[in-house]
Parts: structure tokens; C-alpha cells; sequence
């Protein structure tokens, strides 16, 4: 009718095994992603500094291009903010 106690013990302990085996493969996924974001973080910081840098050299060649870059986005900015509001 059921399974002896021998065999529902190696169903058992093959489970247990099976279980491991997944466990071991989720745990290295979980390790994998976890580095992968934090390189991920890195690159993203530098990237971040180098577009500072630049930016920082090219208001330094170019100061008076900078400031009229500036005073355009905040006309640009300013007009866009004035429209949504008079929309509602």
C-alpha cells in the first residue's frame, strides 16, 4: 500500500538534498546580483565625478558660453513651469 520506512526515508533525505542543491544555486544568484549592483554603483559614481570634472573645465574655458547656457535653461525652465501652472 505505502511506501516502507526505508524508502520514505531516502525520499526524504533525497529531498533534503534537492533543496540544498537549490538553496546553494539561489544563494550564488542572490551573491551574483548583489555584486553586479554594487559595480554597477561604482561605475555610475565615477561616471557621475568624470561628468563633473568635465563640466567644471569647460565653465572654466568658457565662462561667458556657460552663463548664457545657464540663463537659457532657466528661461526655458521658468517658461515651461508658467505654462503647466496657467493650465490649471
Amino acid at each position: 500500500m505505502g511506501l516502507d520506512l526505508h524508502e520514505q526515508q531516502e525520499a526524504f533525505d533525497e529531498t533534503l538534498r534537492e533543496m540544498s542543491r537549490i538553496k546553494g544555486i539561489v544563494t550564488d544568484a542572490v551573491a551574483d546580483g548583489v555584486q553586479s549592483a554594487l559595480r554597477a554603483v561604482k561605475q555610475g559614481r565615477e561616471a557621475a565625478e568624470d561628468a563633473v570634472h568635465d563640466a567644471r573645465h569647460a565653465i572654466r574655458r568658457n565662462p561667458f558660453q556657460a552663463a548664457g547656457l545657464l540663463l537659457a535653461v532657466g528661461v526655458i525652465i521658468g517658461s515651461l513651469i508658467t505654462f503647466a501652472l496657467q493650465r490649471d
